[in-house]
């Protein structure tokens, strides 16, 4: 397949959206055009016929004319009124719409497929970038089918009064039309330009607020206004490009209708001087009159062209990020592990030569719990990401019950495991809604994990409607790490995966989260920790210390200090000893 067939292949799901279940409100707004075109043609034809009244050649009587013209007038009040209701409806369920499908592909992607894009691309797209599709082509879409549907009727008119003077029209309007669709292509580009500087954009603010703690204790604001600075100029910098081809296009319509305008009207007036059988002083008035309706799609199609080429370059953009997923096609596996999680041989490299595990071997036996620990870098996270299919393309084996995981498919292993992360994921919504994620649980499910994950406290104080503010904001470092809990076990996922989930925590508040870890019986946990509590050691089944992607030394934490190596020194310089 073409890539220009590949394109509009994923680009037809997304244009379905704007019309899915909005035709009715188009409809609607074709038939308000219709009105509007029939009330603009009644008045041009009603020019011609005062002119030959006056001139004394109109087979119509004043009153007449006057009756028309206020039939005229209803028509064009009625064409108000059907714009009104069903055009603001049809922009809005279009654009719904829109953002609705591609919020819920981007939700289809698989955490493999995710973690390695740009999640600017995917802010800039429902954002920026919808406003710029609404503006250019669904905005325009109507009012370019109203100067359509003029144009149609007052090329029929015109044909009518004099075929010969039509034909110098469209003579005319020949060059200018072409000029002005060939612009289109440089207005798409423009746009998509200004797009790409926005993403970029998106992502350097994004990073700005997220680390705005270590800007301010590394006194690097000067740094970052340059850095913006940058980006910010290269946003104003597009944009200015963009509307310097813009604005090319909308001087080339109307050089375009003046040309077409003058032109006709000179050749119409010699006509007249001439004595052309047909063509009268109301026939050379009436084709100027018609003539601004045969301007209007002159004006606005290559407008309407340039802007739809432009949204199709956003929405394929979009679309082809979109695509970009890996299919889920293994075998499900049941939501429980009887026997453990293996791993053999696990090696594995984020950059070819640069290893990152190497040998790895790890038995984790179902129901127990398990600690990676190790110093930074030495690949305690890395092996629980790839616990959690982040990536098939390691060697090795990780088995689940003996089943490879490289055969199972994402969607059931999520049903087997969850994960508890150090930046832990706060909706600015209620406490309840950010332990349900806003799905339906038996209250009794909901005051279990609230229970076990130590939030009563918190609720009991503030209740369970209290809201959390931005990424909870409202909230401690200790109390949205137990939410996380709580989300996993009203999952009731088996597996808990735990990666440095107490590393912005004080002493005592990562106790307190790991303590209610520990005491959830009947899971199998595994916990990367950066904090060599002793407590919290001595009641893991067994301890795991990495050191250059491999696992240097394992067992109980009494084998491991008796051993003195690795883990022992790790451990007492932990200590301060």
């Amino acid at each position: 397949m073409k890539a220009s067939d590949t394109k509009r292949a994923l680009r037809r799901p997304f244009l379905r959206e704007l019309f899915r279940g909005n035709k009715f409100n188009l409809a609607m707004t074709v038939i308000a055009a219709l009105f509007g075109a029939a009330a603009e043609l009644v008045i041009s034809w009603l020019l011609k016929e005062v002119a030959d009244l006056i001139a004394g050649s109109s087979t119509y009587g004043f009153g007449t004319l006057l009756i028309i013209a206020g039939g005229g007038f209803a028509l064009e009040g009625i064409a108000w009124i059907l714009d009104r209701q069903f055009l603001s409806a049809f922009r809005a369920k279009a654009i719904l719409q829109y953002r609705a499908y591609a919020f819920e592909r981007l939700m289809e992607k698989g955490i493999q497929a995710f973690s390695g894009e740009n999640t600017s691309l995917y802010i800039s797209a429902l954002s920026n970038d919808v406003n710029t599709i609404e503006t250019d082509f669904v905005g325009k879409l109507q009012s370019t089918i109203t100067v359509g549907v003029s144009f149609v009727g007052a090329l029929g008119l015109m044909l009518w009064y004099s075929p010969l003077l039509t034909l110098v029209a469209i003579g005319f309007s020949l060059l200018p039309i072409l000029v002005s669709i060939a612009l289109g292509n440089k207005a798409a580009a423009a746009e998509k330009k200004v797009s790409d500087k926005k993403e970029s954009y998106t992502g350097m603010l994004k990073d700005a607020l997220s680390g705005f703690s270590v800007i301010k204790s590394f006194k690097a604001e000067k740094n970052l206004s340059r850095v913006h600075g940058e980006s910010n100029e290269g946003v104003a910098d597009a944009s200015k490009k963009r509307t310097v081809v813009n604005v090319t296009v909308a001087y080339a319509s109307e050089i375009a209708g003046a040309l077409l305008q003058f032109g006709v009207f000179f050749v119409a007036a010699a006509f007249v001087l001439a004595g052309k059988a047909g063509i009268t002083t109301g026939t050379a008035l009436v084709f100027v009159q018609l003539l601004n309706y045969v301007l209007a799609p002159i004006q606005a199609f290559p407008a309407f062209f340039a802007g739809a080429k432009a949204s199709f370059g956003l929405i394929d953009k979009l679309a082809g990020a979109l695509d970009q997923n890996v299919p889920d096609e293994g075998e499900p596996i049941p939501p429980r592990l009887t026997e453990g999680i293996s791993v053999r041989d696990l090696a594995f490299s984020y950059e070819e030569g640069k290893p990152v595990l190497q040998d790895v071997d790890m038995e984790l036996r179902a129901g127990g719990c398990y600690a990676l620990v190790g110093g930074s870098g030495s690949g305690k996270s890395t092996i629980l990401n790839l616990l959690m299919a982040s990536s098939k393309s390691y060697q090795g084996q990780i088995l689940y019950d003996g089943k490879e995981l490289k055969t199972v498919s994402a969607g059931s292993l999520y049903d087997l495991v969850s994960i508890i992360q150090q930046n832990v994921f706060v909706f600015n919504s209620t406490i309840h809604d950010n332990i349900t994620m806003f799905s339906q649980f038996p209250e009794e499910e909901v005051d279990r994990a609230v229970r076990l994950s130590g939030l009563k406290k918190l609720i009991d104080e503030k209740g369970a409607d209290y809201l959390c503010g931005e990424n909870g904001s409202g909230l401690s470092g200790g109390e949205r790490q137990r939410i996380s809990i709580a989300r996993a076990l009203l999952r009731k996922t088996p597996v808990l995966f735990v990666d440095e989930a107490t590393a912005s925590l004080d002493a005592e508040t990562s106790f307190e989260v790991l303590d209610a870890i520990l005491k959830l019986d009947g899971y199998t946990r595994v916990i990367v920790t950066h904090d060599l509590d002793e407590n919290i050691l001595r009641r893991c089944t067994g301890l795991f210390a990495l050191k250059n992607g491999k696992v240097s030394e394992q067992g109980s934490f009494d084998a491991l200090m008796a051993q003195k190596g690795y883990f022992y020194s790790l451990f007492t310089v932990s200590q301060g000893k």
